[in-house]
């Protein structure tokens, strides 16, 4: 007959063995997640520009637990390529927008980025791992409230959250490295033009706008507010195009 001791040393037993199967689990989706954005990514590289992650990129996505960034009732669909309802009328970017945008960004360990849409916090944990600081901005305050605290949980401490009008910018904090705009603008907002770096890069999705075909330097190039412009379209498997600002 078990004594008590030893049945609660069974149960913890089990416990930690239950926990550390989902944490495989949860691994193995992650990095089934990313080489599925790689295939996407090299069967359009025609239109995105971008025939792959690189091997940052791709070690920060294998890393960072989607999951914990969506509310219970989704997390069994963290790891698939669809975006995610996380309340407000909101959803988690699909994790191929989050790759190709943060791709895009092309940081470096001593970059200071400044996000704008905050979400569930998912981007920014991604660009906390890549850069030096973050500056992230939502204008939903329940969703801002709920991004700091997942940030804070999961120790991601070069994360600064505010609740704000993110086309503002954040200027007590600029020049910033990269800008990245998760939100659909119809223009390029003059405040986070001014806020970037030069030399620093912008990218903003659904960025509305003349469809164009490539994100290549030679294609739909202009000059706006004083910065270099370069428009593109997505893959076939998300809808919208993407905005590439180079100052």
């Amino acid at each position: 007959m078990l004594r008590r001791p030893q049945i609660l040393f069974a149960i913890l037993t089990c416990a930690v063995l239950v926990t550390a199967s989902a944490a495989q689990q949860e691994a193995a989706d992650r990095l089934r997640m990313v080489d599925e954005i790689d295939a996407m990514l090299a069967s359009a590289a025609g239109n995105s520009g971008v025939a792959r992650l690189s091997p940052r990129a791709r070690a920060a996505m294998i890393e960072v637990p989607r999951h914990e960034f969506v509310p219970p009732e989704y997390r069994s669909s963290a790891y698939g390529n669809t975006p995610l309802p996380i309340g407000h009328g909101q959803t988690i970017s699909q994790p191929l927008v989050v790759g190709l945008m943060t791709e895009l960004l092309q940081l470096t360990k001593t970059d200071r980025v400044l996000e704008v849409g905050t979400g569930s916090g998912y981007q920014a944990a991604i660009l906390s791992v890549l850069a030096s600081e973050v500056y992230t901005i939502e204008i939903v305050p329940e969703l801002g409230e709920m991004a700091r605290a997942n940030l804070e949980r999961l120790g991601y401490s070069n994360v600064l959250t505010k609740i704000g009008d993110g086309y503002q910018g954040w200027p007590e904090h600029a020049p910033f490295d990269a800008i990245i705009v998760t939100a659909a603008p119809n223009h390029v907002p003059p405040p986070l033009i001014t806020q970037l770096r030069s030399g620093g890069r912008m990218v903003i999705h659904d960025y509305i706008a003349r469809p164009v075909r490539a994100l290549d330097p030679g294609v739909a190039s202009g000059r706006h507010c004083g910065a270099q412009v370069r428009c593109g379209s997505l893959a076939d498997e998300v809808d919208g195009s993407l905005l590439l600002v180079n100052a």
